[in-house]
């Protein structure tokens, strides 16, 4: 990748003076990075580049390509932060920051394959939740598209590791942003590395079942448009091609028989507005036989990521199965793109029309965040002043991420104590807990943990856990973990005994009742 291509390509959308911004940028990286090489050869600079291409193509902010094209300066040059502010402001900054973060968040953890069981699940949730700002991520999926479009130039051992992780953690943080062509990219170049002979034998099915069906449904496609068009409807039809991943995920759900995946390929229908949606959807209908179980309305009810499209299968006279999916356009842009789509939408959709409209109030509680990032990329494409507050989404609700020193990661429950992280360590830790300190700083026992903290927990041979430490655990793990260690140690018999004579009176009182 090339200075002059990332400029040709930014100069469609961006202003003069935003130009000017990249411009600097990109002389600046370069000379940082200046005798700095990939394992490919190539100038250091082909990568921080390649990432500000991809960025632009998904049509960010400036703030988010100057930092896609600085990223690196911090972490792999004697560039700092101030300087990264004082040169390019304190958004930028803020952005290469937040990259840093979860680039040092993930080098401090131990490999995928040996994460305790409370951490590997909620690895992408993660590395979303430390970042605070979403285009952090949106930056550090570019990033990692990029290391997985060069792989080839890494020994086996680590390209294996280096696709693991992003087919076990970006891939499902693409989803769970709604960038599905990015999921794509993601999982396709990964999955060619973890198992590249059922890549590419997966790769020659689909080749040839897709020779069959092509014309096929390129007949269906003529015939749907005629129609369309009789009843003056204006649309775009295009088809879908079953990512190979996906196929391989689909073929482990039916043994591995091709023949019950009707969706290898399916037609795309893309209208003006959602009631042409529901039209186009009666006139397939009526025009084939539809497959009752298969019709899906995620407009009414859309995925947990936002994704929003009506998917029906029908199937034709010459009895071929043929999957159909009906969405407007910014359904379509959100589909491909998720949050990084939010960002085209900068003319005539920040008008005061449309934003009523686009309210939250039809969205599930779970999907509000998305309607706010949509809101807050809007105003700051239109260039207006975002407060950090803003910015700072809670995407998963009721949980919080801590750390510990070591860059172990620990999901807790919002509101949990540092007695509920010591226990969760170990049942050992949090027997011997002493004191804590939380981001370098002491911490009483009865005060809340929060996102992001870093936790130390100082333990003592000698010390032992208090029968009032019941009032200071949080979460089910610690409270019996803390009842066990209580019990043998002989603080909760006196509880038990106490219990044990009063319900002896009870039942002795009873009795004599009934034998009156």
């Amino acid at each position: 990748m090339r200075k002059n291509e990332v400029m040709a390509l930014a100069a469609a959308i961006y202003d003069e003076d935003q130009l000017a911004e990249l411009d600097h940028a990109i002389d600046f990286s370069t000379e940082k990075h200046k005798g700095q090489k990939r394992m490919s050869g190539e100038p250091y600079i082909s990568h921080p580049l390649s990432v500000a291409y991809t960025l632009v193509s998904w049509g960010m902010d400036i703030d988010s390509v100057l930092a896609g094209v600085l990223h690196d300066t911090v972490e792999d040059t004697e560039v700092t932060l101030d300087e990264i502010e004082n040169l390019f402001g304190r958004d930028v900054s803020f952005l290469v920051d937040g990259v840093t973060k979860v680039s040092k968040a993930r080098a401090g953890m131990r490999d995928l394959d040996s994460y305790l069981p409370q951490t590997k699940d909620n690895l992408s949730k993660l590395l979303i939740a430390v970042s605070h700002d979403v285009r952090v991520i949106i930056i550090k999926l570019a990033d990692r598209l990029h290391n997985l479009e060069t792989l080839q130039h890494l020994p086996q051992d680590k390209q294996k590791k280096i696709a693991r992780e992003s087919l076990s953690v970006f891939a499902p943080m693409a989803d769970r942003l709604g960038m599905g062509r990015v999921r794509m990219q993601i999982e396709e170049l990964a999955f060619s590395y973890i198992d590249p002979v059922e890549f590419k034998r997966l790769k020659t099915l689909m080749k040839k079942r897709l020779g069959k069906s092509t014309r096929k449904l390129g007949a269906v496609r003529v015939e749907v448009e005629k129609e369309l068009k009789k009843e003056k409807i204006d649309c775009e039809i295009n088809g879908r091609v079953k990512s190979i991943y996906s196929l391989y995920k689909k073929l482990k759900k039916v043994n591995g028989n091709i023949d019950d995946i009707y969706d290898l390929m399916a037609l795309r229908i893309i209208v003006p507005d959602n009631e042409t949606c529901y039209r186009v959807l009666g006139i397939l209908h009526s025009m084939y036989q539809p497959m009752i179980a298969r019709i899906k309305d995620y407009i009414a009810v859309p995925k947990p990521n936002g994704y929003q499209s009506l998917h029906t299968t029908v199937i034709t006279p010459n009895e071929q199965i043929v999957e159909f999916q009906i969405r407007t356009r910014e359904m379509h842009e959100y589909a491909e793109s998720g949050l990084a789509a939010s960002f085209h939408y900068h003319e005539q959709k920040n008008s005061k029309n449309y934003t009523r409209k686009k309210s939250a109030v039809h969205l599930p509680a779970e999907l509000q965040w998305i309607t706010q990032m949509q809101e807050v990329a809007s105003k700051l494409r239109e260039g207006e002043e975002i407060s950090q507050n803003q910015l700072n989404v809670d995407l998963f609700g009721d949980r919080i991420f801590v750390f510990s020193p070591k860059g172990d990661i620990y999901n807790l429950p919002e509101g949990a104590l540092p007695l509920d992280f010591a226990y969760l360590v170990h049942s050992d830790v949090g027997k011997h807990s002493y004191s804590f300190r939380v981001n370098g700083n002491i911490h009483a026992f009865d005060k809340p943990l929060h996102n992001g903290d870093v936790v130390e927990v100082t333990t003592r041979k000698l010390s032992q856990p208090k029968k009032d430490w019941q009032e200071l655990v949080t979460t089910t793990h610690a409270r019996t973990k803390l009842r066990m260690q209580l019990r043998k140690l002989g603080v909760l018999q006196a509880v038990s005994g106490a219990a044990a004579i009063i319900r002896d009176k009870a039942m002795r009182k009873n009795k004599s009742k009934n034998q009156k």
